[in-house]
Order: C-alpha cells, then structure tokens, then sequence
C-alpha cells in the first residue's frame, strides 16, 4: 500500500527555487550605484567643495536700524567714512538705552561689510542657541586635502539664568563629523561663565556687565548693566 505514494513523491516536480531573477539582480545594483553616486556627491558638494555663501544686503531702513544699535554700543559705522566733522557734545547717561536686539539678518549683514568673511561665514540665531558655519579654504600643500575647502559647523548655546548669562559650547563639526568632546579640551556642554568666571578675566567681566542676554528664532537680545 506504501509503494504508490512513494512512487507519487518520486515523480513530483522539485519545488521552484526562491531568490531574484539576474535582471532584479541588475536593478538592485543599478539602484545601489545611483544613490551612492548621489550620496557621494551630496557629501562632496556640501562638505568638501562647497559653495561660498550669498552675502547679506541690507537695505536703507535696515542700515539705519543697524546702525542706531552700534550707536548704542558705541561703535560708529559711519563717521569715519561719511566724511561728516565730529560732533563735540557733553557725556550723558540720561535717556541712555542699555538695551540692543540684532536680528541674524543684521548680523550677517555686518560680515557682509568683509566680502571674503561674508562669503566664508554665516550665523544662525534659533531658541537659546547661536551657529556658525565657517567655510575654511586649504592652501595647495595642505596634505591631502590641499586646494579644499572645508566645511566647519559650531553651535553655542546663550541665555540667561540664576542672575547671571549663560553661556555653553554645544559642539564643533568638521565635514559633518562632531569633533570629539576630549579635542575641545573638555569644554562641550559646560557653562563657561560659570566654570571661569569666578577668576578675574574676560568671563567674569563679560557676566558682571551683562544684565539679562537671550537668543530667539531670529533675534539676539543683549541688556547691559549701568
């Protein structure tokens, strides 16, 4: 009774073989080289040849906000060029504003006055947090990447707490990579006001004249003491 049903499995078909056809073979790899190839240029072109930045153009009504803030500061951007005479006048505090808010167009278009920086460097104002990307060119015998430009991203975080500024360095990326927090001396992360500024320095006159600092999406606030 057994020898019919051996001789059904002996003639059954094997079972089809599951795996990819050679031409599913091909379109794998075909797609595998394309997004590598645009990966690679992706990574190329934002990291190792990336493009100069556009620099910031203010216009009439922004120049002159702008420089009423440096007035403030007391940095006179125009004076020195306008060819106007100095006006002597008598030192007053009175009516004084100890308060200034720079908007990150305004500060980049401050670097926009050095073409080279403007075009190399670039801020970001969002909340509690300032960023710098810095595009560095390497000179020709630079060893291996000599003649490139590389791709330098830093982020600091400002604000204002327990009566005094605070300030913290978020990290530093090179080509997209994060720099190791041992080759920023240990500092990523740590309140420099409050881990220096107990010794005399620029930390602790950098605290003791500022009254209240924040960063907003887009605007930097800084108030200073009398």
């Amino acid at each position: 009774m057994s020898e019919p049903i051996e001789d059904e499995k002996a003639s059954a078909p094997p079972p089809a073989k599951k795996g990819f056809s050679g031409l599913q073979v091909f379109g794998i790899v075909l797609l595998t080289l394309v997004a590598t190839i645009g990966v690679g240029y992706w990574w190329l072109s934002h990291y190792v040849f990336p493009d100069n930045f556009e620099p910031v153009t203010l216009d009439t009504s922004e120049k002159d906000s702008l420089n009423t803030k440096l007035n403030t500061l007391g940095i006179d951007s125009q004076g020195a060029e306008s060819g106007r005479p100095l006006q002597l006048e008598p030192y007053s505090e009175d009516g004084a504003s100890r308060q200034v808010r720079f908007s990150e167009r305004e500060l980049n278009g401050m670097l926009a006055n050095n073409t080279d920086l403007a075009q190399r460097l670039a801020v970001d104002l969002s909340e509690n947090l300032m960023s710098a990307l810095l595009l560095v060119p390497l000179e020709e015998d630079f060893p291996l990447l000599g003649g490139r430009t590389l791709r330098v991203n830093a982020g600091v975080e400002l604000s204002f707490a327990n009566g005094q500024p605070l300030v913290k360095l978020r990290g530093v990326s090179l080509m997209g990579v994060p720099i190791p927090n041992a080759w920023l001396g240990n500092l990523k992360n740590v309140d420099l006001v409050n881990e220096f500024g107990a010794n005399p320095g620029f930390w602790q006159s950098f605290a003791a004249g500022v009254d209240y600092i924040q960063v907003e999406d887009g605007q930097l606030l800084v108030r200073l003491k009398e």
